[in-house]
């Protein structure tokens, strides 16, 4: 299981929210790129950057910080928050981002999903981020009446090879993730990778993970608040 340690950009800063909640905000780094040079140095192989002002724009407002994190540190990098056009993935694609997370627009704009495939194939990856296990859109502010699952086997059918699933509820609450709904995603999607996300509040979480056999675990409170360690995310991991 690989662990990718989160780095979410905010009017040019690294920061944390509660449950997504831009009034929920804590800065954990002024210097985003310091940030992700302090996971470089300590051996993770991969970055989560969420660009949350392009989240609420729609736009990519912090391509140009993204593409000098990935250039400066070398590592691989997935991006997600405000891509919702075939044009907004080519830009990502084009500055030699890894995997491309579309979010919101895989629910409204299943359509775009497919083109991005055709276009990048494993480059693309989905994000579900649901509440009560129905899908939350547009940062998290409007909830559907799609169920995650469904839309799981909606986005392996079209060829969706990552999925990234978040917990609302769970998300940086620090109360442990929902472990159970991982294994549903397991069981109805099992040629996807799926990424965890959200909750994660010790080791034992990323043990109990890697146990149920997701692809990856993302990283995000827990450590800023010293609940995990670097060091103890590269005993669980494969790749951290």
């Amino acid at each position: 299981m690989y662990v990718l340690p989160a780095i979410d950009i905010r009017e040019g800063a690294a920061v944390r929210l509660v449950k997504g909640d831009f009034s929920k905000k804590t800065v954990v780094n002024e210097d985003p790129l310091a940030q992700a040079e302090i996971f470089r140095k300590a051996g993770c192989q991969f970055l989560h950057i969420v660009d949350l002002d392009g989240a609420l724009a729609g736009d990519t407002t912090n391509a140009a910080l993204i593409e000098k994190i990935k250039r400066e540190t070398g590592l691989p990098v997935e991006v997600g928050g405000g891509i919702r056009s075939i044009e907004q993935v080519k830009k990502y694609a084009e500055l030699g981002i890894d995997r491309i997370i579309i979010g919101s627009a895989a629910l409204k704009d299943p359509d775009l999903v497919k083109e991005a495939v055709q276009k990048y194939g494993e480059q693309i990856a989905v994000g579900i981020d649901a509440k009560h296990g129905k899908v939350a859109v547009s940062g998290w502010l409007e909830v559907s009446e799609t169920d995650y699952l469904s839309m799981a086997q909606e986005m392996a059918a079209i060829g969706v090879k990552t999925l990234i699933y978040t917990d609302i509820s769970k998300d940086g609450t620090l109360t442990g993730p929902s472990f159970e709904h991982y294994e549903k995603l397991l069981s109805v999607v099992p040629q996807v990778n799926i990424i965890a996300s959200g909750g994660v509040s010790s080791k034992a979480d990323l043990e109990k993970l890697a146990a149920i056999g997701v692809y990856g675990t993302i990283v995000g409170k827990a450590y800023y608040e010293g609940r995990i360690t670097l060091e103890e995310m590269q005993e669980v991991a494969t790749g951290c």
